[in-house]
C-alpha cells in the first residue's frame, strides 16, 4: 500500500486549520492509502502551531513542524519535502484556493500514467490587469533567458513522486523557487487543470515586494544571462564605435574632410569614451564569466537525475511499491 504525503504550509493561518484539515480528511478517507498530513508552521505569531498540536493529538496522522522563524513559504515546502516520508508527496496551501477534492484526480496521474509530477496549473484569470501584464511578461522572459521551461500559471499544487523528492533534496541553495527546481529536474509530467477558489479566511501574504523577490531569485538561479549582459551591451558599444572611429580617422585625417562630416574635437573625444566603456563593460563581462562558473559550483546542484526505474532496467514502472 503507497503513502502518501500531504504537504501544507502555514503562516498564521490558525483558522484555516479546521477547514483545510476537514476538506482534505473527507477527500482522503475513501482511498485505500496510507496518509501523513504535515503541517509546516512557517513561524507564525498567532496560535497555528498550539491548534496543530491540539489536533496531532487527536490524529496521529497529522504531523506538525514549526519553524523557529518565517524562513519563507519557498523554505516551508522544503523542510516540509526533507520530513515528508511516503511514496509521493502532495503540497497545497491552507487556503482552501487549491481544491483539496482534486487530491484522488493527482494520485489517478500518478499510479495509472506513471507521471513523476502531476502540476496543478490555474485557468482563471481573477488578478488585476497590473498583475496579468507582469505574470504573463515574467514567465516569457524565463523561457528566453533561462534553461528552466516554467509551466505558465503553474502553481505549488502538485504530486512529487518519492524518486523526484530525493532528488530534490539534493539541492542546497537557499534562495530557491520550489516549481523552479521542480521544472529544471524534468521527469515525466502530466498537469491538472484548475480554477482556483476565494480564500477562506484571513488575507494573502505575498506582498508585491515578495513577488519582486521570488522572480529575481528566478532569473538569478536559472540563468546567467543578467550576470553577462555587461559582457553583450560592451560588446555592441564596441562593435559600433570601432567602424565609426575609423570613419572619423579616415574623414579627418586622410581625406581631409571630403565627406564633409566635419567631426568637432566633442565628437571625436566621445567616440574615443564610447570606445572605452565598450572595453570596460566587455572586461566586467569577462569577468563575469568565471563569476558565473563559480556560481555554478557553488550552488552545487547534481551534474545529472537518473529515474530509478530506469537504472534498475524496468522502464515501465513508476517506481512505487
Amino acid at each position: 500500500m503507497a503513502e502518501i504525503s500531504i504537504i501544507i504550509p502555514m503562516y498564521n493561518e490558525s483558522r484555516n486549520i479546521h477547514p483545510i484539515y476537514d476538506a482534505i480528511n473527507k477527500v482522503i478517507k475513501p482511498l485505500k492509502h496510507k496518509f501523513e498530513i504535515i503541517f509546516i508552521d512557517d513561524g507564525s505569531h498567532d496560535s497555528t502551531i498550539e491548534n496543530l498540536d491540539k489536533l496531532a493529538d487527536k490524529d496521529s496522522r497529522v504531523k506538525p513542524i514549526q519553524l523557529a522563524r518565517n524562513f519563507g513559504k519557498e523554505i516551508a515546502l522544503t523542510a516540509g519535502l526533507h520530513h515528508a516520508k511516503g511514496d509521493a508527496a502532495i503540497m497545497i496551501d491552507a487556503d482552501l484556493q487549491h481544491p483539496p477534492e482534486l487530491i484522488p484526480k493527482f494520485i489517478k496521474k500518478w499510479e495509472d500514467e506513471g507521471a513523476d509530477l502531476v502540476i496543478g496549473v490555474r485557468t482563471d484569470t481573477k488578478t488585476t490587469p497590473l498583475k496579468r501584464l507582469t505574470s504573463g511578461t515574467f514567465y516569457k522572459m524565463v523561457g528566453v533567458l533561462t534553461e528552466t521551461d516554467l509551466v505558465p500559471h503553474a502553481t505549488d499544487y502538485r504530486l512529487v513522486d518519492r524518486q523526484v523528492i530525493d532528488a530534490f533534496n539534493q539541492f542546497t541553495e537557499r534562495n530557491r523557487i520550489t516549481r523552479g527546481l521542480f521544472d529544471w529536474l524534468g521527469f515525466q509530467r502530466t498537469f491538472i487543470y484548475f480554477k482556483a477558489r476565494e480564500r477562506k479566511f484571513g488575507k494573502a501574504t505575498y506582498s508585491f515586494k515578495k513577488l519582486f523577490h521570488l522572480a529575481m531569485n528566478s532569473f538569478i538561479g536559472h540563468s546567467l544571462v543578467p550576470l553577462k549582459m555587461a559582457g553583450y551591451i560592451g560588446t555592441i558599444i564596441m562593435l559600433t564605435s570601432v567602424p565609426l572611429g575609423v570613419l572619423i580617422f579616415l574623414d579627418r585625417y586622410l581625406l581631409k574632410d571630403q565627406f564633409g562630416f566635419h567631426f568637432s574635437g566633442s565628437a571625436i573625444l566621445a567616440v574615443i569614451n564610447l570606445f572605452l566603456s565598450g572595453v570596460t563593460l566587455s572586461c566586467i563581462g569577462m569577468m563575469s564569466l568565471y563569476l558565473g562558473n563559480v556560481n555554478k559550483e557553488v550552488t552545487n546542484r547534481p551534474l545529472y537525475v537518473v529515474r530509478p526505474e530506469r537504472r534498475n532496467g524496468n522502464g515501465n514502472g513508476n517506481g512505487k511499491h
